[in-house]
């Protein structure tokens, strides 16, 4: 669903990306994951067209992604970033149905109130429809900003971060959403933080490591306590999941004994 092929982005005189090949499969949930400044968000508006490419091509649908147009980009892949900040007040409905305006004039747009409720409903935020979104708080604000995501109704999903300010509950929420998205046959890149959450959800992860992609494939194989240790510079261990067996990630921790006496 999108191809990137040699991409490299340069921002600021500084190589973000570099030379990366990728591919966002249909039915898939892709996950990327890297230390900070890896590159995961560059990468991730470079793949949405957002970004000037220094080298290489994005396609999306076979097509350079640039070349779709706003509108046409928008009807394919909707993207969600890491902050969704709304200098209004507008109340919650309000932003979700903002997800629909790529339709506007067309005939999906006959659908646009069911298509929101159902936003809302799997979000779980049909209660805050008629709250403004600035008095939400950071997780309610999250996943608002995914229901408008949703509400666009796209092939692919690009969602840079989508738990980040979630509880263990909305997480799993958010990810099985994702989940339901690509097996209906769309595609989902999202970049997560926690290695465990891409282990347990992704069905290929991408580590990126200084802007590039160091290992790309299904979380057994790429989520060794090897590659892990050595790309974010702390030890970590890899065990299988008791009744799973999917690759449970954790950093190696110490803790004094003197500093657990008071």
């Amino acid at each position: 669903m999108i191809t990137a092929a040699g991409v490299s982005v340069r921002l600021g005189g500084a190589l973000l990306v570099d030379d990366v090949s990728l591919e966002l499969r249909a039915g898939e949930v892709l996950v990327l994951v890297g230390p900070n400044g890896a590159g995961k968000s560059t990468l991730l508006a470079a793949l949405a067209g957002d970004l000037p490419l220094a080298g290489g091509q994005v396609l999306l649908d076979g097509r350079g992604v640039g070349e779709w147009g706003a509108v046409n980009a928008a009807r394919r892949r909707a993207v969600l970033t890491q902050h969704n900040p709304v200098s209004f007040p507008f109340d919650v409905l309000s932003v979700v149905e903002m997800g629909r305006a790529p339709w506007r004039g067309m005939a999906e747009e006959d659908d646009d109130d069911s298509v929101i409720a159902a936003a809302l409903r799997d979000t779980g935020v049909e209660h805050l429809s008629a709250r403004a979104y600035p008095t939400l708080s950071g997780g309610e604000q999250a996943r608002v900003a995914l229901a408008r995501v949703l509400a666009q109704r796209t092939p692919v999903l690009l969602l840079d971060e989508p738990t980040a300010a979630l509880d263990v509950r909305h997480q799993e929420l958010v990810l099985s959403l994702a989940h339901r998205h690509a097996r209906g046959g769309g595609g989902v890149l999202v970049v997560l933080h926690d290695l465990g959450l891409a282990a347990a959800h992704a069905d290929r992860v991408a580590v990126l490591d200084g802007g590039k992609v160091v290992a790309v494939g299904p979380p057994a194989e790429v989520c060794t306590a090897e590659l892990l240790s050595a790309v974010y510079r702390h030890p970590v261990e890899v065990f299988p999941h008791p009744r799973t067996g999917l690759p449970l990630v954790l950093p190696v921790r110490s803790r004094e004994e003197d500093g657990c006496q008071s």
